[in-house]
């Protein structure tokens, strides 16, 4: 609950604070960001280089652990960064936008920053306390976009969304030095490198892997298609994906270095993965489908009118968004369990998938390269789930049948939240009809999952339930 605290919060400002950027700023700046962060992903991707995640999964971890990665973090930083510097003007000439070269070289300043934080987000996370993450990161968020803002009505343009990506790096990373008391000593070694790097390194090929399949659609659309139209897909998939990794995250970063620790023991793995497939389906099933069924007076409320033709962009990247739990909890078994050469096979396959299908729909323009998005979403669940029965035999039968019953009620929301558009399009404003269309599908998706009596709501009401009581508790017990 803290770290989905943490999350809501710096997810939340952000979405806000994007929004409020929409307002000021055209559709092209955001697709100049849009070019410039397919590079600094790969670089932040060679900065962290997989080692975060393999101190997480170590179930025993020293202080020469942390110092061998600090300064590996930093090292690695500083390489990327001067990748990034160098080959600016490489960047600017694919995309033909010559503005690149200047913010390239500002934006890469990031990783130099974020090198500094790994250790202390490890430390951190594998304390499991996300309430000092939560008091660190939303401060952060929220100045770093107070001064965004701020920036963009001045008429900054573009500089305002660099000032904020570089403004919470440091922030945070300065924040978490001043709570974190973990402190790397001046001493490396190689043992301890070699160990951590021998199943960091294939995550960190299949976290490359997959930032190609990610990465790719912004490339192909920028080189494609008008700063304009890339920035409507890049304002489109940074909303959903402000929600997905919202929950994702969530589940993610509590399942990992939690599950880890009974990583032998299948049958309660199985059931653990169970309940999280359910839980994380009832949250974001509904949400991608709430999403798609209101777009259109969410922007009408929220953004002028230059931004429309991101509606459906919107709604169908929330369509393929529907299967992301099903892949992130597949492949985090792999992780759970040490498999990750096994992760690493997936993301290839699921990289050819996408690549073929890419290559299909970006003949027939932007909207056949979203649906495409669609058909690779499902295609890559298959070899996805593949492995999950094999390890801790987590069929696709049965996680199927563990996350069916709740697509439905969502789907059945969403067709009355539809309804309630339809009928009110002529006859009243966005914000009314937002407004009906959320009381609608709430009240429609939590009377038939009563109904139909299903388990998880009543497990999640009851976790939330024991969370405040703790809050209460705690706040009347300070000691």
């Amino acid at each position: 609950m803290w770290n989905f605290l943490e999350l809501l919060g710096r997810r939340g400002v952000s979405a806000l604070v994007t929004i409020f950027l929409g307002r000021f700023l055209a559709p092209s700046d955001f697709g100049l960001i849009a070019m410039a962060s397919v590079f600094f992903a790969f670089a932040n991707a060679v900065m962290e280089a997989g080692f975060s995640q393999a101190l997480i999964r170590k179930k025993e971890i020293f202080q020469i652990d942390y110092s061998t990665i600090f300064f590996t973090n930093i090292i690695l930083g500083a390489i990327a960064y001067i990748s990034l510097f160098s080959g600016a003007r490489f960047i600017a000439q694919f995309y033909s936008e010559p503005r690149l070269i200047l913010l390239i070289r500002v934006i890469g300043l990031v990783v130099v920053i974020n090198s500094f934080q790994i250790i202390q987000i490890v430390d951190l996370t594998r304390r499991l306390d996300f309430k000092t993450q939560f008091q660190v990161t939303v401060p952060s968020s929220f100045l770093s976009g107070l001064i965004a803002v701020a920036m963009a009505v001045s008429g900054y343009g573009v500089w305002s969304l660099v000032a904020q990506m570089i403004l919470a790096s440091l922030i945070t990373t300065v924040s978490l030095w001043r709570v974190n008391l973990r402190r790397p000593k001046f001493e490396f070694e190689t043992s301890s490198f070699l160990i951590l790097f021998g199943f960091g390194s294939k995550l960190f090929l299949s976290g490359i892997i997959n930032l190609i399949f990610q990465s790719i659609y912004l490339m192909v659309i920028g080189r494609l298609f008008s700063p304009t139209v890339t920035g409507y897909y890049f304002f489109a998939m940074k909303m959903r994906d402000m929600i997905l990794e919202q929950f994702l995250g969530t589940i993610q970063r509590v399942i990992y270095p939690t599950f880890s620790l009974i990583q032998d023991n299948d049958i309660k793995l199985k059931n653990g993965y169970r309940k999280v497939m359910q839980s994380t389906g009832y949250v974001i099933f509904p949400l991608m489908i709430f999403v798609i069924v209101t777009a259109r007076p969410l922007f009408a409320i929220s953004l002028n009118a230059r931004w429309n033709p991101a509606i459906p962009y919107m709604q169908l990247l929330c369509l393929a968004g529907i299967m992301y739990p099903l892949h992130v909890i597949n492949l985090n078994i792999l992780q759970v369990k040490g498999r990750s050469d096994l992760f690493l096979y997936l993301e290839i396959i699921k990289s050819i998938i996408s690549l073929t299908v890419l290559l299909i729909s970006a003949r027939y323009g932007i909207m056949s390269i979203l649906i495409g998005r669609i058909i690779t979403s499902i295609l890559a669940y298959l070899p996805n789930s593949l492995f999950s029965f094999k390890l801790i035999k987590y069929s696709i039968k049965e996680q199927l049948s563990d996350i069916l019953p709740i697509l439905g009620v969502a789907l059945f929301a969403g067709t009355a939240g539809h309804l309630v558009e339809t009928w009110l399009m002529n006859t009243a404003g966005p914000f009314l009809i937002f407004l009906i269309q959320c009381v609608v599908f709430v009240g429609v998706y939590f009377i038939l999952s009563w109904l139909i009596n299903l388990r998880i709501q009543s497990m999640l009401l009851e976790i939330g339930k024991r969370f405040f009581e703790e809050m209460i508790y705690n706040g009347n017990n300070p000691s």
